[in-house]
């Protein structure tokens, strides 16, 4: 292993791992330009295979019109349609009937709404599943119709095919906006850190080196069946770029503090690479079996997160590992202009001066009275948990303005909300579909139930529903409406559409969030107790991420609620927070409780911790800044989960950074003393004191 880690930094073979990276880099980019074209963002391509909307879906598919996204035209005048909005819409049809967008069906006649205030026109889009297809047919019915409407008409283009063709269209820009976004405030960041004019560049290069592959890595593992949306794709980002320029630092830390021990830098890097490389893999690792543990997940975009950002951290940390230290040992300590860190100076971490130091002190003095009134704060931010609820959909997951949306509203007015995307029922052969039609009109919530098409296949039916369609008041009648589908049918009567298939969602994210986080805390746990050679210490540090993870959510849960007006929390977001705040906030303890055990086997426990603290708070603060902000940049985005994860995982970072591993972690270590080691032989007192003596237990 020595070997191997000596590569990187030896005189020539620092250029023989340069050139590597530059091929491998070169053919990863040959295929992260393909990463967006193969992402799936319609809902259906997350669902798991027993959801009862897929297998719905692909019920319909055997059926002669197949599965079809219809996008809805709705005109709508206040006042009543007028007789030249009437032709207009005809004109419309017409057009749409004559020279259809491609895989597009010709629109039924219209539906007018009672009050003679609206009209909806459906034109069937065939794009099964292929997102190009969708968007290109949505734009070109909305360029037509858009055309020339009549004065005062309000057209819009919403309906199933509207919603996804929104969707992906911001999806589709995710990866420049996130990409430009995160390598700008790393670039601001690194500047202000090593306030180097030229330093900057190279962990900034060694992270695009480490993006561009794993991009190119997750295009590789959507062809073998792994489901990689926009979301994802924007988390893979950020993460590599906040876990890659964090094990950055931490590496560099170490480069500088031995280049003023060290007159060769060929010297000085391997020593930093060396010491470094366990704390830095043991932290990527840990990360890494937890989001492995998202494998565990029924929906399918969750279960793609997992390998996706796993394999991105994977590649952060041998990019940091490999590529970082051959640079800097090619760069040497020029780099590091004006602030040059020359053989023999002062300078650096010190383990008995310095901010961080004077902290630990005053922590040591009342340890108890610090982590009791930390973890009282703490509890006090957990509150906001009240304001939680997960009443967001796909109805209003856009912070902006978009048609569909306005669209939906327009429906709303004059028509049943549900009409905008009908739920699908497919009755089977041999089922009485009579019956069934009766049982689903007699649901209360169901406005209409209409034949759709007969065939071999069995009986397609639609129904309308009065609440929005994607409403959490829709939801709630999934489960009355299969009920009694059931009943009427039998059970093989399968009930889907946008429905359906966002309600099945819903029940796999909940699943996930009961299953997951149990496994993710053992896993965790485990690879603590490893480490650290302690049981207690490891359950310290469990409860404490923990704690930090509830007052992060609960802060969001209130901001979300009260300050920003949004609708409520995605269903998956308080699994993907707690994924990244555990893993995340494990990697700060790990790089504190490393140090603070390799101090206390000379200095002691009380001692050690404070030591620790002194010499890791500098650059740990600065990583958590730096991964703060990286997820922050995900609020540039319009979509609002991915704002609500990019808040609460900033927050979450900061308050572990800030709060949790600086003060909770320490007092709790400093109050129990030796006896956090239990049942390591430290937890005895068989530490070697300054004097070469004992450490005494403390009263």
């Amino acid at each position: 292993m020595r070997r191997l880690l000596s590569l990187p930094t030896g005189r020539r073979t620092k250029y023989v791992v340069v050139a590597v990276w530059l091929a491998v880099a070169a053919v990863a980019g040959s295929f992260a330009g393909k990463l967006s074209d193969a992402e799936k963002n319609e809902p259906a391509s997350f669902l798991p295979g027993d959801a009862e909307s897929l297998q719905a879906l692909q019920a319909i598919k055997g059926f002669p019109s197949g599965e079809r996204t219809p996008a809805v035209v709705v005109y709508r005048r206040d006042g009543g349609l007028t007789p030249a909005d009437r032709r207009a819409i005809a004109q419309d049809r017409g057009a749409l009937a004559q020279n259809p967008p491609p895989r597009t069906a010709p629109p039924p006649p219209p539906t007018y709404a009672p009050d003679g205030t609206a009209a909806l026109l459906v034109a069937p889009i065939a794009a099964r599943g292929d997102a190009d297809v969708l968007i290109d047919a949505v734009d070109e019915i909305r360029a037509r119709v858009h055309e020339r409407p009549p004065p005062g008409l309000a057209v819009k283009v919403t309906g199933p095919a509207g919603f996804s063709a929104d969707a992906v269209k911001i999806f589709g820009d995710i990866n420049g906006t996130l990409l430009l976004a995160a390598a700008a405030l790393v670039f601001v960041l690194l500047i202000v850190i090593y306030r180097s004019p030229i330093f900057w560049a190279i962990p900034l290069v060694t992270v695009l080196f480490a993006e561009v592959t794993a991009r190119g890595m997750a295009y590789g593992l959507t062809q073998i069946g792994v489901t990689v949306n926009g979301q994802t794709s924007g988390i893979l980002s950020v993460l590599v770029f906040g876990a890659g320029t964090d094990y950055a630092l931490l590496l560099v830390a170490r480069y500088r503090e031995e280049l003023r021990r060290h007159e060769d830098k060929h010297e000085a890097a391997a020593l930093a690479l060396r010491r470094g490389a366990a704390a830095i893999a043991t932290a990527a690792g840990t990360v890494i079996a937890a989001l492995l543990c998202l494998l565990l997940a029924d929906v399918n975009g969750t279960s793609g997160l997992g390998p996706v950002a796993a394999g991105g951290v994977g590649v952060a940390m041998i990019a940091m590992l490999t590529l970082l230290p051959a640079a800097l040992t090619i760069f040497g300590r020029r780099a590091f202009w004006p602030f040059v860190p020359r053989y023999g100076a002062g300078g650096g971490a010190d383990e008995t001066h310095g901010w961080w130091r004077r902290l630990g002190d005053r922590v040591r003095r009342r340890p108890r009275r610090v982590w009791i009134g930390t973890t009282a704060a703490l509890l006090v931010l957990c509150v906001g948990l009240v304001d939680l609820n997960t009443g967001l959909t796909s109805g209003n997951s856009f912070r902006n303005s978009v048609e569909s949306v306005e669209g939906q509203r327009l429906i709303a007015q004059s028509f049943p909300a549900g009409a905008n995307a009908p739920t699908t029922v497919v009755v089977p052969p041999g089922a009485d579909a009579r019956r069934v039609r009766a049982a689903l009109a007699g649901v209360p919530g169901t406005a209409r139930v209409t034949v759709e098409e007969r065939a071999r296949e069995g009986t397609l039916l639609s129904v309308t529903l009065r609440p929005d369609p994607y409403s959490q008041q829709a939801f709630d009648l999934v489960p009355p409406l299969r009920a009694a589908a059931t009943e009427a049918g039998g059970a093989q009567v399968l009930v889907g559409g946008p429905t359906a298939e966002e309600y099945d969602l819903r029940q796999s994210a909940e699943r996930d969030n009961v299953v997951i986080m149990p496994i993710v805390l053992l896993v965790v746990f485990a690879l603590l107790a490893l480490l650290l050679r302690a049981l207690l210490l490891p359950l310290l540090l469990m409860a404490t991420v923990v704690l930090s993870f509830g007052a992060a959510l609960g802060v969001g849960a209130f901001f979300f609620a009260h300050v920003f007006g949004f609708a409520g929390m995605d269903p998956a977001l308080p699994l993907y927070a707690f994924i990244f705040l555990v893993a995340l906030g494990v990697d700060y303890n790990i790089f504190l409780m490393a140090r603070a055990r390799e101090e206390t086997l000379e200095h002691g426990t009380h001692e050690g911790m404070v030591r620790g603290l002194a010499v890791t708070g500098g650059v740990i603060t600065s990583a958590g800044i730096v991964l703060a902000g990286t997820f922050s940049t995900l609020a540039v985005l319009p979509l609002v989960v991915l704002t609500e994860i990019g808040f609460t995982i900033a927050f979450g970072v900061l308050l572990d950074t800030f709060v949790v591993r600086s003060t909770l972690v320490p007092a709790l270590v400093l109050d129990l003393g030796q006896r956090v080691w239990w049942p390591s032989a430290l937890s005895r007192g068989r530490a070697t004191a300054p004097g070469g003596t004992s450490p005494a237990p403390r009263a």
